[in-house]
């Protein structure tokens, strides 16, 4: 397993930046130096993250997102 991670990661499975493997490793998020337990995608080299919005769903019963700007540091939580 690799110690390093990806560019781009979502928890959605229909997503193509999906992987199961590093999910189930456990995946934190830094986003301008706070933490943050609500993220569903990220991308470092965009500088961005999505995140959920409250209880709201789409209409396919999909939670609503929106996207923040700013520096994405993620890092394993278990460091195995």
């Amino acid at each position: 397993m690799t110690d390093s991670l990806p560019d781009r990661l979502s928890l959605n499975p229909r997503s193509p930046y999906y992987n199961a493997a590093l999910l189930e490793r456990g995946v934190g998020i830094r986003f301008k130096g706070e933490e943050k337990t609500n993220v569903e995608e990220y991308c470092i080299s965009e500088g961005w993250i999505r995140v959920v919005a409250g209880k709201a769903l789409d209409r396919r019963g999909n939670a609503m997102t929106f996207k923040l700007q700013g520096p994405v540091e993620p890092y394993f939580l278990n460091q195995a």
